[in-house]
């Protein structure tokens, strides 16, 4: 069993992992979270290609390695190319993703597009950057898992992302949704995975810290201040604070959802929610005034 394995055999990209008991624990809880998404979304198809999207930041690095474990040790039968989108930022490190993969033996695609130039042109002062970044960026990936035959793009997502798109959604957007950790793109000839579903944001960052990944922060989006998501956050921190455990119950309740205890029509048959008529009168209580029985 996974849990049970010897920690001598590992992964190179675990190789210099810390020793610790501590260590290893997150290791375990980790690669058992991100197993579980998987088989509970039914992600796999045997014999499909992946294509997974490295940032470079501390969730895809941990996104990365979790799945060539599970991979390394026949658990997850699927080929797996790694790629990393080099988007034009100045100062972009161009030279720390393809040194990183190439000296762990990692496939993989490094792909120059300048969406960079294309979403500051666009976007006015003062507003963010994010969704036209994002839909320039998913564009190139789609394209990107059509030339090398992937039949999903995997994303790092995890936990925290999905909880603060969900209440991004309530707040700002008047709706109940948020980020599946499975889906089909708009052309159906793709599927977009989320394998770190029910992995927190906390322990991505502490696996790539001990880890010591060359972490690449993004200074497009990252630099902005006052966006909603960071706001949101803030709220979700507090919470955790006060309520230590707060973030795994409200996650609970995105998978325990009742549409009949909702307002969506479309999503439950109110109109067909009826009580069966009344078939007689047994037990009824007179009216005042209603004449007595044989009168």
């Amino acid at each position: 069993m996974l849990d049970d394995a010897d920690t001598t055999e590992i992964h190179p990209l675990f190789a210099g992992a810390p020793q610790s008991t501590e260590f290893r624990k997150l290791r375990k809880r980790l690669i058992r979270e991100t197993r579980a998404a998987i088989e509970d979304f039914a992600m796999v198809r045997p014999g499909d290609r992946w294509l997974v999207c490295l940032s470079g930041g501390k969730d895809s690095y941990t996104l990365l390695a979790v799945l060539h474990e599970l991979q390394w040790r026949g658990l997850l039968p699927v080929d797996l190319l790694a790629c990393n989108l080099d988007q034009g930022q100045p100062n972009f490190p161009a030279t720390v993703l393809p040194e990183f993969l190439k000296a762990r033996g990692v496939p993989h695609r490094i792909e120059y597009r300048d969406t960079y130039s294309i979403v500051t042109d666009k976007v006015p002062a003062g507003r963010t950057y994010c969704a036209l970044c994002s839909r320039l960026r998913r564009g190139n990936l789609y394209r990107i898992a059509r030339e090398e035959g992937c039949s999903a793009v995997v994303l790092g997502h995890h936990r925290d992302d999905m909880l603060e798109t969900f209440f991004m959604n309530l707040f700002h957007g008047g709706r109940l949704a948020t980020m599946p950790p499975k889906l089909l793109n708009e052309e159906g000839d793709l599927t977009l995975l989320r394998p770190l579903a029910y992995v927190a944001e906390a322990d991505c960052d502490r696996f790539a810290r001990a880890m010591a990944y060359p972490i690449i922060p993004c200074d497009l989006c990252g630099s902005q201040d006052g966006l909603q998501r960071v706001q949101v956050k803030r709220m979700l921190d507090e919470w955790e604070t006060r309520s230590p455990g707060r973030r795994q119950v409200i996650f609970r309740a995105l998978m325990n959802v009742r549409p009949s205890h909702l307002l969506d029509r479309e999503l439950f048959n109110f109109s067909g929610l009826l009580a069966p008529e009344p078939t007689g009168i047994a037990g009824a209580v007179p009216v005042l005034g209603d004449p007595k029985p044989g009168h």
